[in-house]
């Protein structure tokens, strides 16, 4: 009561409302002070699930989770880079709604869906659910993506640019790594999340920082995807390491994956590029280093199967350009769920909205 400032009374009918909807469990009794024995509440993590859904430029993911952020089933798939949305996203549909049918018996009840979490590489508008700028996603600006799950669900579907759900996936649930940090997805582009006292800095805005349009002197006059040029994705980003592997005649290289995997593999081309990659990369962090002084860096994408390999060079860039004060004690981890952490991340996303208070009152309301 005393966090709520609510009444005795209206925290009870509260509490019983919440319980009556399926949403509370009631556990052990807590310590006695006195009065009437307490019994401690929890959230039912089996009262709903949520969907989640993570497109990718090559691959999509697609998975149902719990309420307490648990996968209960998933499909992960390759597709063609430049898939459009209107191809894409009915298999999307189909494969949840497989998901969902092997969840129970055949005619029985199906799970009750909450919710839906959707990410997409670039800029979107979280309220029309549409990408705005998504430059290795052709086809997807302006596209209302929501009908297209409509016939899996009702449920309102929530989109966020993908390294703002990477950083999601960092913070639910769990003690982060860090109150400060800096959460890089490195893959076939590069951006930067920040985060500030446990927060992600801009959330909900549908887009965050875009560390790949950072100009940086080993791109020169490089021309960048994005139109302009001497950008650091020219000499760091996953699409133009594969692009210079293919024009040395490498076409076993199609995605910044195979690049990654021909680094572990001992392949030298592969392993040079993505250290030099790395030195490029750690230049550009050096800037937001020496400003925010973040405790750690978290690094999630494709490129970080190999991060060892390509944080070697991101420390040794980095550490040579920013100030000791401020990195001295810099810490570098991988992405808590590794190659799973945007989809982590996107069923993050559907659960905050679910258990927001607007969110649980429409609930109640039935």
């Amino acid at each position: 009561m005393r966090l709520t400032g609510l009444s005795r009374g209206a925290v009870t009918a509260r509490v019983g409302a919440l319980a009556a909807a399926g949403l509370l469990l009631e556990g052990a009794d807590l310590a006695p002070t006195g009065g009437r024995p307490a019994a401690a509440l929890r959230l039912d993590p089996d009262a709903g699930v949520v969907l989640a859904v993570a497109v990718g430029r090559s691959r999509s993911q697609v998975g149902v989770f719990d309420l307490a952020g648990r996968e209960v089933a998933g499909d992960t798939r390759d597709h063609e880079p430049g898939t459009g949305a209107r191809d894409l996203m009915p298999d999307v549909a189909a494969r949840l709604d497989s998901l969902l049918d092997g969840l129970v018996a055949p005619s029985a009840p199906r799970a009750r869906v909450l919710g839906v979490g959707l990410s997409l590489p670039g800029s979107v508008d979280p309220a029309s659910v549409t990408a705005t700028d998504a430059p290795v996603m052709r086809g997807w600006d302006g596209v209302a993506l929501a009908p297209y799950l409509s016939p899996v669900t009702d449920a309102p579907v929530h989109l966020d640019n993908d390294t703002s759900v990477l950083v999601r996936s960092e913070l639910f649930g769990r003690v982060p790594v860090a109150r400060d940090m800096l959460v890089l997805k490195a893959s076939t582009g590069l951006a930067l999340g920040i985060v500030a006292d446990g927060r992600l800095v801009g959330e909900g805005r549908g887009t965050t920082g875009e560390l790949g349009h950072t100009r940086v002197d080993a791109a020169g006059d490089l021309l960048c995807r994005c139109g302009a040029t001497g950008c650091l994705e020219t000499v760091a980003g996953g699409w133009s390491l594969v692009a210079r592997l293919q024009e040395a005649g490498r076409s076993d290289v199609r995605h910044v994956r195979d690049l990654a995997a021909l680094a572990l593999a001992g392949d030298p081309e592969a392993r040079q590029l993505l250290r030099d990659a790395g030195r490029h990369l750690g230049e550009a962090l050096a800037v937001a280093v020496n400003l925010l002084h973040p405790e750690a860096v978290v690094v999630g994408g494709d490129m970080s199967t190999a991060f060892d390999l390509l944080t070697a060079g991101v420390r040794e860039s980095l550490h040579a350009r920013a100030h000791p004060a401020a990195a001295w004690a810099l810490r570098f981890v991988p992405a808590t769920h590794g190659e799973a952490a945007g989809l982590h991340g996107c069923a993050a996303l559907a659960i905050d909205r679910a258990l927001d208070p607007r969110a649980v009152d429409a609930l109640l309301r039935g």
